[in-house]
């Protein structure tokens, strides 16, 4: 579905007619440079932006992008199921015909369903792991806090029986469309649809109910919630954008009479950005051609939180780059974390070179990450587990040289990693973040006098697992002149959240690559070294650190996972219970989490579910935040919430929490375990996984396993073929073309 639009006579019919907030902008390069301002955007020099060009608007103006919520839920790799691609496929009965069923809480929606579901069907994605946010309003009306006075939801309440829908929505109705959720509502039904849970169909029979015979499917009303709808939906699939042919055919399927129409009055009425971006051949440079000469080009809509942050994450990344200063101009003398010592007591000691501190680097690649950070604002690192050694020895190095360096991983026992290594080599742990942490000033050095974060330079671990938004507020906070290191392993999952931001980054080649020559060491690491280059081979393991385990059927695949948790793999290896776990394609089925979950929970912690269905003792998977999963187990209950132990670190869900937030966590996901590392992982691959086994998956879950791996092997040939064939899921971004450097070479 990845149709292209070639020529600007096809693209033009976008931009006819008046204009609102929508901007129709090209993906072709404009210089860069320090104080290069774009329109409506503070000065930054992004390589890769064009100015509006003739016939486009330039008035969208750059909003404030800390204001997002780091790691908006998108994604959906670990899905089995049921909804399908953006739900781009299915056809509902249109308004004014008999058969479109009425308002519920959808079971397949894409913002309801925490790890594990909580009624949720096969179809909840992995960013479903997060139920309970709020999202914003498709329509783009104010989403709400908490929910309104009495008298607001009353009113709600009123509209909602009007149209038929159930009365339980109205708090989830005035906290995504606001305080006047009421009267939104009876003006335009379709604004049903920007409430989680809400299907097409359900807000037709909605609109039906409350306009009758004036209800029709080339409302135009519908069309822009449609639209609205399917771009949330692309981006719970991982997409910042679609081509406008994928949008028409989806249009179509849902019985608009005018899909070309209804795009450009959703345009016209500034509910999507649309933008033609040019086609480049995969390694080639852009060519260079006749300005009058027709260029190729797709055109893309877009929502303008993600196009937003994709430039700005483009203008920051610039920034960094055309602002970074020699290394002459660094500190003198090493610096402490502590307060200041008296000045001129005693002589300061003399610096390390980059050069010598790279020749005492403990690896060849370390030594060449060090080098190419001496010398540039940011850098790209790829490698596998062995790998992430090397933005460590580089925080020791820039350590030594005076800067104040931290590193940050995406989740906590990634922290936890790099905080055990960094104090091995006696610096302080405080100075291993998580990317949330640090952004929020949790974690890490805070903020200076300016607003940005106080450090001269970053290395990020966990890179593939940024999605757009988070990546941008990270990169806004860094002040003019920090380093930026990008490092994170290629073959994992892409980020919950929309986007693709490492592999942007890397195939724009906007920056400095470090590619990683350190293996990962037996046969695991030989076994997840041969997958990432599409080989699935037998490796030796005379230690059984690796063991295929064959099943027949589903019912087997939970027999022989409970067996391998709760007898084999400690009894054989020496691994205690919590520290094996289980990793399987998604939450629905046979063999998702929440079946293995209720197997796992009668073997390992039976009990009645005393606190909202939980006994202590019980492994969890708390969804802290959209996109960020924590695992642990329950401690306690109290009247606030449920106590839990989070790798050492005590945690409470809020009682409120729990319903929406909390699932049993024997059992995960890959998109969960991904940025996790546990001493033993079994991975379970069901016969019924179909066209969501790729490469990447099978690369993250068989790499979660430190030292033995177990695979719960139902899916027959569709592994290998997986493995060779299927490398990921794609995404539609636009970050790869704002980053795109122009050609100079003639």
């Amino acid at each position: 579905m990845r149709a292209v639009e070639r020529g600007e006579a096809d693209a033009s019919s976008f931009f006819a007619g008046p204009t609102s907030r929508s901007a129709a902008r090209t993906g072709s390069p404009r210089p860069a440079g320090p104080g290069a301002p774009s329109p409506g955007v503070a000065p930054a020099g992004r390589p890769g932006a064009a100015p509006a060009g003739p016939g486009q608007s330039a008035e969208v103006a750059r909003a404030e992008v800390g204001g997002g919520h780091p790691g908006h839920p998108a994604g959906g790799a670990d899905v089995p199921g049921a909804d399908g691609p953006a739900d781009l496929d299915r056809a509902p009965a249109p308004p004014g015909q008999p058969g479109a069923p009425g308002v519920g809480r959808a079971a397949g929606s894409p913002r309801a369903g925490a790890p594990g579901g909580g009624g949720a069907p096969s179809g909840v994605a992995a960013h479903g792991e997060t139920a309970g946010q709020a999202g914003d309003g498709s329509s783009g009306a104010a989403a709400g806090g908490a929910p309104g006075p009495a008298a607001e939801l009353d009113q709600a309440r009123q509209v909602l029986a009007s149209g038929g829908a159930p009365e339980h929505l109205a708090e989830q109705v005035v906290r995504t469309l606001g305080e006047r959720a009421a009267p939104l509502l009876r003006e335009d039904p379709w604004q049903l649809l920007a409430v989680p849970g809400v299907r097409p169909e359900q807000a037709d029979g909605f609109a039906r109910a409350l306009l009758g015979p004036a209800c029709g499917p080339d409302d135009a009303r519908r069309s822009r919630a449609l639209v609205t709808w399917l771009l949330e939906r692309a981006a719970l699939e991982g997409h910042t954008a679609r081509e406008s042919a994928t949008l028409r055919d989806a249009l179509t399927r849902h019985s608009v009479p005018d899909p070309d129409q209804a795009l450009r009055d959703t345009v016209a009425e500034g509910a999507v950005l649309v933008f033609q971006d040019a086609l480049e051949t995969p390694g080639a440079a852009p060519a260079v051609t006749d300005e009058e000469a027709e260029q190729p080009v797709r055109v893309l809509l877009g929502l303008d939180r993600y196009a937003l942050a994709e430039e700005s994450l483009a203008d920051g990344l610039a920034r960094l780059i055309n602002t970074f200063e020699p290394a002459d101009a660094e500190p003198a003398a090493p610096t402490t974390d502590g307060p200041a010592s008296d000045a001129g007591t005693e002589a300061a000691p003399e610096v390390p070179t980059w050069e010598a501190l790279a020749e005492a680097a403990p690896s060849p690649s370390a030594a060449e990450l060090i080098r190419a950070v001496a010398a540039h604002g940011a850098v790209t690192h790829s490698g596998g587990e062995s790998a992430r050694a090397e933005p460590v020895a580089l925080v020791f190095a820039a350590h030594a040289r005076g800067l104040r360096a931290y590193a940050a991983a995406h989740t906590d026992d990634g922290r936890r990693r790099l905080a055990a290594a960094l104090a091995d080599g006696g610096l302080p742990a405080t100075l291993a973040v998580t990317v949330t942490g640090l952004v929020a000033g949790t974690e890490g050095p805070g903020r200076d006098a300016e607003g940005a974060l106080a450090l001269d330079l970053l290395a990020v671990l966990d890179a593939p697992q940024l999605d757009v938004e988070s990546a941008a507020i990270l990169v806004e906070s860094l002040a003019d002149g920090a380093r930026l290191v990008l490092s994170g392993d290629p073959g994992v999952l892409w980020s919950a959240g929309p986007g693709r931001v490492f592999a942007d980054v890397v195939a724009a080649r906007a920056c400095p690559q470090v590619v990683s020559r350190t293996p990962d060491p037996g046969p695991i690491g030989e076994l997840v070294s041969g997958i990432g280059i599409g080989e699935l081979q037998q490796v030796e393991a005379p230690g059984k650190e690796v063991v295929i385990v064959p099943v027949r059927d589903a019912g087997e695949a939970v027999h022989r996972t409970v067996q391998l948790v709760a007898d084999s793999v400690p009894r054989a290896f020496g691994v205690p219970v919590p520290d094996v776990q289980v990793i399987t394609v998604g939450h629905g089925g046979a063999v998702g989490t929440r079946a293995l979950n209720v197997a796992l929970k009668e073997r390992l912690n039976p009990g009645p579910g005393r606190f909202g269905g939980f006994d202590p003792g019980d492994r969890v998977a708390y969804a802290v935040a959209p996109g960020r999963t924590v695992t642990g187990t329950v401690t306690s209950a109290e009247p606030d919430g449920l106590r839990l132990d989070c790798g050492g670190d005590d945690v409470l869900v809020p009682r409120a929490r729990v319903a929406d937030a909390l699932r049993h966590g024997w059992a995960v996901t890959a998109h969960q375990a991904a940025g996790r590392r546990w001493p033993a992982a079994v991975a379970v691959l069901p016969g019924d996984t179909g066209p969501l086994l790729t490469r990447s998956w099978v690369y993250t879950a068989f790499s979660r396993g430190a030292r033995h791996l177990s695979v719960v092997h139902g899916a027959g040939q569709a592994l290998p073929h997986a493995v060779a064939e299927v490398p990921a899921a794609e995404r539609t971004t636009r970050l790869r073309t704002l980053l795109r450097a122009p050609d100079t070479t003639g």
